[in-house]
């Protein structure tokens, strides 16, 4: 998977997302790993690896193929992907400010 920087300043123009809890920077890694910072400062790891042995995932599913969960993208400080999926940034910031590096139970 390629490595992808987003910048806020690419989305909604003339909206300024504060909440310290809003994703500022995201770098997509390889094995189902996100590398996020966060508008406070706070960064760190949120591991995706468990999804890809998950079932029944609903509308994450489609993010067990590498290329779709690379398309990673920033929308007003949330993660999301093509397909409609997102992840909620107040409970990733909660969840990397407290272990760095995150595992997301799937």
């Amino acid at each position: 998977m390629p490595n992808q920087t987003v910048a806020e300043a690419d989305q909604a123009a003339g909206v300024i997302p504060a909440a310290p809890w809003r994703v500022k920077a995201l770098n997509v890694l390889p094995d189902y790993r996100l590398a996020v910072t966060f508008q406070d400062g706070t960064s760190g790891i949120a591991d995706f690896a468990a999804l890809t042995t998950a079932t029944a995932c609903g509308i994450y599913e489609a993010l067990k193929d590498p290329t779709v969960f690379g398309q990673a993208r920033l929308e007003l400080g949330v993660v999301t992907w093509p397909n409609g999926a997102d992840m909620d940034p107040a409970w990733m910031y909660e969840q990397v400010n407290a272990e760095k590096t995150w595992s997301v139970p799937f």
